[in-house]
């Protein structure tokens, strides 16, 4: 019988855990360890970040779920991973600390959020807020709604929104929360009393941490750049790229552009997203030593089959991961965001000053979904004595983002953007490192359809109301 025991319970590891539960046979054990005992929807807190949508509806108990597949269910953080010896050391919300043994083990922990690396941000110790998680989306709904009634009285606001340090990612759920905004205040007969603005880490607004995106329209290939400068244009959205938040204060952040030069901003409200870094875990050798440091690379992501420490313009599609399979224990996996990238997709830079603007790359869910059923199938191989013969690189998978900017399925809009691949293979594809024939640039109720539908399907269905799981029969 084998052990297989996953720590997170987001879009890669329930993809995971469901897979192996579906193909082992029933003497395997599958293990979920999570801190929270809920699992959330996170596309759909830009609604709740704007009052649209009640927190509930994004949610639901991960416990019964599980149970329902045979998937056992920890709920704890995971604090240690003892490699050499083969298990976890976790610890629940009381302080109680448990050993879990392993086989296998795959890391899908997702991100800590690096509120702390930069000054004054972040909705619990600082000036700014967020949408990365439910306690946050609340926190950003109820500022906003605050606005709201001051600009019923007739004042104007200033609302900032964009990404809050030199290295951020996630540029995209930024952008759906903007144009929620101006959709909102739309509605409401308040958008003349607002004025928004977006800043950005980007080296060009519509890069969105993937070297921006082309697409062929009637003989004309499109930028994305050019798409989202007409939408801002549209939305009277005033925009800031090339740009890292430095320290947020009250009502005011400072920032530093690409020339090296500071300057301030001053807001009602900001909301913006934090860098991501790996999840703080520490790895422990058989001799009681640390070895984090050689098992993850400086950010705290865990170092895969990745061809890793080449400068930007060195990389090739061949450099990212395929396997997701640690060089170092091989029976280790990482998926969604906790693999190691091997590198930026976006253009690096750094100022006179040695700030780092880098719009880092982006690990979305459905990125995060087709990597953990790629390290499920890879760890069934082993189970049954075969080498991992499963892989799927970011440079060989396709890229889908429902990006909403507005939510009613009457009126609403969406901006659908496809690529691929996610990372682009200039070997491949030498002009633009992608394939034209299946990026798309989109706007329209189309794409609202859909973002609401990806929300109902999902949610209806891991709550068992279709009896559906999250893999194909």
């Amino acid at each position: 019988m084998a052990n297989v025991v996953i720590l997170g319970a987001g879009f890669a590891g329930q993809t995971a855990a469901l897979y192996l539960k579906k193909k082992l046979t029933k003497d395997h054990q599958v293990t979920v360890i999570n801190p929270w005992p809920r699992f959330t929807y996170i596309p759909s807190l830009v609604w709740v970040g704007v009052g649209q949508m009640q927190p509930e509806k994004t949610m639901f108990e991960l416990a019964p779920i599980l149970k329902k597949k045979g998937i056992k269910f920890i709920q704890a953080w995971a604090r240690e991973i003892h490699p050499d010896e083969q298990y976890v050391v976790t610890e629940s919300k009381d302080g109680t600390k448990q050993t879990v043994n392993y086989d296998y083990l795959i890391n899908a922990t997702g991100p800590h959020l690096n509120f702390e690396g930069t000054e004054g941000l972040g909705p619990d110790n600082g000036y700014s807020h967020s949408i990365c998680n439910i306690h946050h989306a609340k926190m950003a709904r109820d500022a906003y709604l605050d606005k709201v009634e001051r600009m019923k009285k007739g004042e104007h606001v200033n609302i900032l929104i964009g990404t809050g340090h030199g290295q951020a990612t996630c540029q995209g759920a930024a952008l759906e929360y903007i144009t929620n905004i101006h959709s909102d205040l739309v509605k409401r007969g308040l958008r003349d009393k607002a004025k928004i603005m977006w800043i950005s880490n980007e080296p060009a607004l519509g890069d969105l941490g993937v070297g921006g995106i082309h697409a062929q329209k009637y003989g004309y290939v499109m930028k994305s750049e050019a798409f989202l400068k007409s939408l801002f244009a549209e939305q009277g959205i005033y925009f800031q790229v090339q740009t890292a938040v430095k320290k947020v204060e009250q009502g005011k952040v400072t920032w530093e552009n690409y020339e090296g030069e500071e300057g301030e901003t001053e807001f009602d409200l900001a909301m913006l997203i934090p860098q991501f870094l790996g999840t703080k875990i520490k790895y422990i050798n058989k001799n009681g030593e640390d070895i984090t440091s050689k098992l993850t690379n400086p950010g705290g992501f865990m170092l895969v089959d990745g061809g890793y420490g080449k400068q930007w313009n060195e990389m090739k599609a061949s450099d990212w991961p395929s396997t997701y399979q640690s060089p170092f224990y091989p029976n280790i996996f990482a998926a969604g965001i906790a693999f190691a990238p091997p590198g930026s997709i976006s253009k690096p830079h750094v100022t006179k000053n040695g700030t780092v603007i880098t719009a880092t790359a982006p690990r979305t869910g459905m990125a995060a979904g087709i990597i953990g059923r790629v390290v499920a199938f890879n760890i069934i191989d082993m189970i049954e004595g075969k080498a991992p013969s499963h892989y799927e690189s970011m440079s060989e998978m396709p890229g889908a983002c429902i990006a909403s900017l507005g939510k009613s399925i009457w009126n609403g809009s969406a901006s659908t953007i496809l690529m691929y691949p996610v990372a682009p293979d200039y070997e491949k594809y030498p002009e633009y490192g992608r394939d034209l024939k299946v990026c798309d640039l989109e706007v329209g109720l189309a794409g609202a359809w859909i973002k609401r539908s990806l929300h109902t399907a999902f949610l209806y269905k891991m709550k068992g109301n279709l009896g559906w799981s999250m893999i194909p029969e």
